[in-house]
């Protein structure tokens, strides 16, 4: 008898011993020992309370911008996934958003709503939640601009409320504790015109759909900028840009590169294992580091155990 013999009981869904690959974009890794899609957040907050605190949890959201390993997850993996998790509304000059509820309809949701300010959403391939977590932001914009106020519930399944201030946020960190998950975010939105909003999220999705492999097998940016230096072009210049790096089969998989149309984005071009990204993205460090002095920091999150 383990721990996973004595759940708690729930009104969504605990699958055991889940592949997770399927629910991730680089279409790799191993299976969570326990993936929990709760109903609600109630449901959620009576999981957590009565789950053994010593079993480990780790929420996937959208699987944008991630590398599950291929070993699985040891523990719980909680998926906010389905329509009370989704949900995005206007009202006045604010907007609450689900924390599972893509970026993307938060922009679109502006844009219907006559708000301006959250434009740069359209740009960024993941959920709120995740948004949250990282201060995400593209094209110039983060959100700590437009975030007011989120709330989440911690490791305990208590509520826990953080105001923008509480986050301190900086580039691509919060210091808000990891064991939040989080559940809902209010932003806010400066009154422009609808069609004014929409022409320029068309136009962020337009420029991306030209600079970045959106129906690849990837995870977005891999690298966090440097201080003064675009990690694309580091990438680019140390000729990495399009180079298939390849593990030597029965032990890796079809190999991983950095694409041709974005040299900061990997892709899974074929039968890659979690292992061969992870790999690509340790060896580009490396020859980065030794080629030019400056060290590239991982944006994606690489989690869980080993093949």
């Amino acid at each position: 008898m383990t721990w996973r013999d004595h759940l708690p009981p729930t009104r969504g869904k605990l699958l055991r011993d889940e592949p997770l690959a399927p629910y991730t974009w680089f279409r790799v890794g191993g299976a969570a020992d326990v993936l929990f899609i709760p109903a609600d957040a109630d449901d959620l907050a009576d999981f957590l309370k009565a789950l053994d605190p010593a079993v480990p949890v780790t929420v996937l959201g959208v699987g944008s911008n991630v590398i599950v390993r291929d070993g699985g997850i040891e523990g719980v993996v909680i998926r906010l996934a389905g329509r009370a998790w989704g949900q995005v509304n206007a009202d006045g000059d604010t907007i609450t958003a689900g924390a599972g509820a893509l970026d993307s309809m938060v922009a679109r949701a502006s844009a219907r709503a006559g708000l301006a300010g959250l434009e740069f959403y359209a740009g960024i391939p993941g959920a709120v939640g995740g948004a949250l977590t990282m201060n995400a932001g593209c094209y110039g914009s983060e959100t700590k601009d437009v975030l007011v106020s989120a709330w989440g519930l911690n490791r305990a399944g208590e509520r826990v409320d953080y105001a923008l201030a509480d986050f301190g946020y900086t580039y691509r960190h919060s210091k808000a504790p990891a064991d939040i998950i989080w559940v809902e975010a209010v932003y806010r939105g400066t009154p422009d015109a609808p069609e004014a909003v929409q022409a320029r999220i068309d136009e962020i999705t337009a420029r991306r759909e030209q600079t970045q492999p959106i129906r690849e097998k990837t995870g977005g940016s891999t690298f966090k900028n440097p201080p003064g230096h675009s990690s694309w072009k580091l990438v680019d210049e140390a000729g990495w840009r399009g180079r298939l790096h390849a593990a030597p089969l029965p032990f890796g998989g079809g190999g991983a590169m950095f694409s041709d149309l974005h040299s900061n984005f990997m892709i899974n071009p074929g039968e890659a294992t979690a292992a061969d990204i992870e790999a690509l993205g340790e060896a580009v460090r490396a020859d980065v580091l030794k080629k030019t002095g400056v060290q590239l920091d991982w944006e994606i999150r690489r989690i869980g155990r080993p093949g």
